[in-house]
């Protein structure tokens, strides 16, 4: 075979492989970094879940696209079927049954309590929110017993952003943010001086929720299970988190780090 007709059937192949690899539509959530935010240079996400995602579907030739959107559209494309999934989300009784759910999670994060620098002292509990306005925000997914609670008065903002302009402006007493994405959005609002952690709700473990209502679901949700294994295994996810810290670098207060 002459060179010219090796290097052609090469890119035959090659162009066939392409041809044959399935590609699937994930929603990912557009602003919790370093997990998943929206790059101000491209419509993609940036964060250790998309790259841990894509990874793990490259494993079985599975080409991944992401449409970034606010988290509650995130859950919503992945519960009508518009997208095969949606991250980040944890399992609770409400949604439990909407979604097709891989058992392991992708990774743990602390669900912290936030308030006005020296007004409580820590280690608070979700037990010692009785009786206070707490800061929530929509759409997101918060612990069945915190949210069933008639003695916590709970007000919903529309993102973390508007959480932390609610604290500074004095209208909750309390605000709720995971911990690592809490910290950083913090200190990117220069706010370090003004809010601090003071306890802890729970640890959480992080899914991606498989839509009933794509045909893909279930079958895309357990190959997401057998490789996110194999990569726990190898140690490949745990690289993972330590290079998404290693770029965090100085920026992270030490506090940032519970539930990691």
């Amino acid at each position: 075979m002459s060179i010219r007709r090796y290097a052609l059937a090469v890119l035959v192949s090659i162009f066939a492989a392409q041809a044959h690899a399935e590609r699937i539509l994930i929603a990912a959530e557009d602003d919790w970094a370093p997990y998943s935010a929206k790059r101000a240079d491209s419509p993609e996400p940036d964060g250790f879940t998309p790259t841990l995602v894509r990874e793990i579907f490259a494993r079985r030739n599975i080409g991944v696209e992401f449409v970034t959107v606010p988290f509650s559209r995130c859950l919503h494309y992945a519960e009508t079927g518009r997208t095969v999934a949606c991250f980040n989300v944890t399992i609770t009784d409400e949604n439990r049954d909407q979604f097709y759910w891989h058992p392991t999670p992708m990774f743990h994060e602390g669900l912290a309590i936030f308030a006005l620098r020296g007004r409580f002292k820590p280690e608070l509990s979700s037990k010692d929110l009785e009786q206070y306005k707490v800061g929530i925000t929509n759409a997101y997914t918060y612990p069945t017993d915190f949210m069933q609670n008639p003695r916590i008065e709970r007000s919903v903002a529309q993102s973390d952003a508007n959480l932390l302009k609610m604290l500074i402006k004095g209208r909750v007493d309390f605000i709720i943010m995971n911990t690592l994405p809490g910290q950083l959005r913090i200190l990117d609002e220069q706010l370090g001086s003004k809010i601090e952690r003071v306890g802890m709700i729970s640890l959480d473990g992080f899914w991606l929720s498989f839509s009933k209502n794509h045909p893909d679901g279930e079958r895309l949700s357990k190959i997401f299970e057998e490789e996110l294994n194999r990569l726990i295994v190898s140690g490949r996810v745990a690289e993972l988190e330590l290079n998404m810290k290693a770029r965090l670098g100085f920026r992270v207060p030490q506090d940032a780090q519970v539930g990691h």
